[in-house]
């Protein structure tokens, strides 16, 4: 079975493709080779890190990248994961096959730390309830 590449994008690749990139590699790694990447690089929220560290995935070593980084390579299923139609998602040319699913930004969320690592986590368990059902096949 040749294992399909993966990509998500979204506008600064510091919230939700950087969870969807970790979340898939920890539960279909085996099938997918997952990437992620924005328009603007910026830094991998750490909102984001430490919901995802509470699940057992560092992202420690993750980075926020550019499209351009991916620009020739092959890759099979690109998903855009941007929330509204005023953000701007990323088009990649090239991809096989191309999904929107929209998943609401952490870096608009407002409160205590406490607060906003609740919200995250939701956002979190959201992905992972839908790769679930999109990538379990």
């Amino acid at each position: 079975m040749k294992i399909k590449k993966v990509l998500f994008l979204c506008t600064h690749n510091s919230a939700r493709s950087q969870m969807a990139e970790g979340l898939l590699r920890s539960m279909y790694g085996d099938k997918y080779e997952v990437f992620s990447a924005g328009t603007e690089v910026t830094k991998v929220n750490p909102f984001v890190a430490m919901s995802m560290a509470q699940i057992g995935i560092d992202l420690s070593s993750h980075r926020s990248k550019s499209i351009e980084e991916f620009k020739n390579q092959d890759i099979d299923i690109v998903v855009t994961v941007c929330d509204n139609a005023k953000e701007a998602c990323p088009f990649f040319a090239g991809a096989k096959e191309i999904i929107h699913q929209s998943f609401s930004d952490p870096s608009q969320f407002k409160g205590t730390e406490e607060e906003i690592l609740i919200q995250v986590a939701a956002v979190r368990d959201e992905i992972k309830t839908w790769i679930e059902q999109r990538f379990n096949k």
